[in-house]
């Protein structure tokens, strides 16, 4: 069997080809793909930074949808014609980490996407163990962002967010914004930094406060309208030295910093304010199985505006293009790819 896929071939150019797609062998599951967002490391992949790690005849992509149309041997409690989306982790099972319940950092973890073929394909082999099923009446293309939502339940869960406490996220993208839905589902009181103002006007929209450091000092804002308290829990997603020095001035004694973003260059941290006002810094990676599976209820429930958050779908044989037209448009949230062609 062969099927439509999108390979990367470096120099921010994707072909599509049909490549064999055998069936799913023991203990996997075989998928039509339905929706497939882009991603920020998708991003990262198209503009050739992670070309060492990827190579060039790579099927990226992870956000996706779709609907099981095999199951390998041994595969119990899953069955074609499922609505469902993959958690794209795939673990040893005997390191450190995995031993001691951390399979979602692996030492030797593999990101199914980014390590080995991805969801940007018609038909997908995937581990049976990555499988989450959806409920039918979940439209796939809002399916489709259950991942990055799962990492935003996770960073929030990392946080250890009280309902009533003082919430700032620094950086209102696609990530931050997620963030900040689950940090006011928790029960926060969220404030959004952000210097975009087309993302200004979207936090905005979605019912957040929001501050623009071009204009305002935000951790004086942020001590201001909480008693000169600070924000409990800051979560950096900027990825900026500025979004750096802003979580430890704006942070309230003994309160929480959750490194979200990834940082291209160390960042200069002022470690005294850590000291100074025991405050702590908590990392924050991926997902774990129950972070998808209340992503998905959150999802369920509303939380996200789902129409409001996916700015455009283009199609599989569109995807160069809309790579392209992405990184030209900093005020985009979600951008989707349509796999199949009756998704």
């Amino acid at each position: 069997m062969t099927t439509a896929a999108a390979v990367y071939r470096g120099d921010k150019h994707f072909s599509i080809k049909q490549v064999d797609v055998p069936a799913p062998g023991p203990g996997q599951v075989q998928i039509d793909v339905a929706f497939c967002g882009i991603c920020g490391t998708d991003l990262h992949i198209y503009l050739g930074h992670m070309d060492g790690r990827v190579g060039f005849e790579r099927t990226i992509g992870h956000e996706m949808s779709g609907v099981i149309s095999a199951v390998g041997a041994g595969v119990d409690g899953l069955a074609p014609g499922q609505h469902i989306v993959v958690r794209p982790l795939d673990h040893c099972g005997d390191c450190p980490a995995c031993n001691a319940g951390h399979e979602h950092i692996c030492h030797s973890l593999k990101f199914i996407g980014i390590d080995t073929d991805g969801a940007f394909q018609q038909k997908w082999n995937v581990p049976a163990h990555t499988i989450h099923v959806l409920p039918d009446d979940l439209d796939l293309s809002h399916a489709a962002l259950i991942e990055p939502l799962a990492v935003a339940v996770h960073d929030v869960d990392r946080g250890n967010v009280q309902p009533g406490e003082d919430v700032l996220v620094i950086g209102g993208g696609p990530i931050g914004m997620l963030v900040a839905m689950a940090a006011r589902e928790a029960g926060a009181n969220v404030t959004v930094s952000e210097i975009n103002e087309n993302r200004l006007a979207f936090a905005q929209k979605t019912g957040f406060t929001t501050m623009n450091p071009k204009d305002i000092d935000v951790a004086k804002a942020i001590h201001e309208a909480t008693g000169g308290k600070g924000a409990d829990v800051v979560f950096e997603v900027s990825g900026s030295q500025p979004g750096v020095d802003l979580m430890t001035a704006a942070a309230a004694t003994r309160g929480r910093i959750v490194m979200v973003a990834i940082h291209a260059t160390k960042p200069q941290i002022d470690m005294f304010q850590f000291f100074w006002r025991e405050i702590e810094l908590i990392g924050a990676r991926v997902y774990r199985p129950e972070d998808y599976d209340k992503a998905m209820a959150l999802l369920a429930k509303g939380v996200v505006d789902c129409e409001a958050f996916i700015t455009d779908i283009q199609g599989l044989s569109d995807i160069e293009a809309a790579f392209k037209a992405l990184t030209e448009n900093p005020n985009a949230m979600k951008s989707m790819i349509r796999i199949s062609e009756d998704a």
